[in-house]
């Protein structure tokens, strides 16, 4: 093992060594603002590798799942990088100026999901059965009661699945189908980092019952609405940071 290496494990290592044990209510969140904060503040600087997950979880008192949702938002803040088979490793002091998201980034995500999901919403209000209102009420129910946040990150992808569905559009469902993964990392940071976990079951609220009212226009609306706070969110976290 290079000197270099051993001095990144220090530094990784010291650090968390001055960590307190996480509130588990907010957890996933907590590590995240602890290791966003470290990074900006230069106390793990450009280079350095950070402790394994197994690591990490036992310095915060958490499971690895929730340093592993922690490190991903941290990997679409473009803070870190994780190689297979070598580690997680500091590769930036400031957020990027748009968040990573695997194969797509959120300026993609911005730009599109208004053009696929708007309509999608439009014609499920148009198309909608009774099994489909049911399936929407059921995830919305699931969403709100929901204490787990990765669970409800992948409960949050597929109500936005569900609505195409219901729309009957198989292009629309395709496409979201296919950047799933991506929506499901944008949400996760986005409510690890900006509390939006909330605001967007008010949002899907208003959704769905203009879905159940069959009104076309207002179910379009509301998707707008719901897409619009998303990148608001989206642009205060790359431009000023979290909360």
């Amino acid at each position: 093992m290079s000197g270099a290496i051993l001095l990144f494990m220090n530094l990784s290592d010291s650090w968390t060594a001055g960590q307190q044990p996480i509130d588990r209510t907010s957890a996933s969140e907590s590590v995240f603002v602890s290791l966003r904060s470290a990074i900006e503040a230069g106390d793990l600087p450009v280079g350095t590798k950070l402790s394994s997950e197994a690591a990490l979880g036992s310095r915060f008192g958490v499971s690895r799942s929730v340093i592993r949702e922690a490190l991903r938002s941290c990997a679409a803040l473009g803070l870190t990088r994780t190689e297979t088979g070598r580690g997680t490793f500091v590769i930036a002091e400031q957020a990027t100026a748009d968040l990573v998201l695997g194969t797509f980034s959120s300026t993609d995500l911005l730009e599109a999901r208004p053009h696929i999901e708007g309509p999608a919403a439009r014609l499920a209000a148009q198309r909608r059965t009774d099994a489909d209102l049911e399936r929407l009420e059921s995830l919305m129910d699931q969403m709100r009661s929901e204490d787990d946040a990765e669970a409800w990150v992948e409960l949050d992808t597929t109500f936005h699945l569900a609505i195409a569905a219901a729309g009957g559009n198989g292009v629309f469902i395709k496409v979201l189908s296919d950047i799933r993964d991506a929506l499901a990392r944008q949400s996760e940071t986005l409510n690890l980092a900006s509390g939006r976990r909330n605001p967007s079951d008010a949002e899907h609220q208003l959704i769905v019952a203009a879905i159940e009212a069959r009104n076309p226009d207002a179910a379009e609306s509301a998707m707008q609405e719901h897409l619009g706070a998303v990148h608001g969110a989206v642009d205060h976290l790359v431009k000023n940071g979290y909360q």
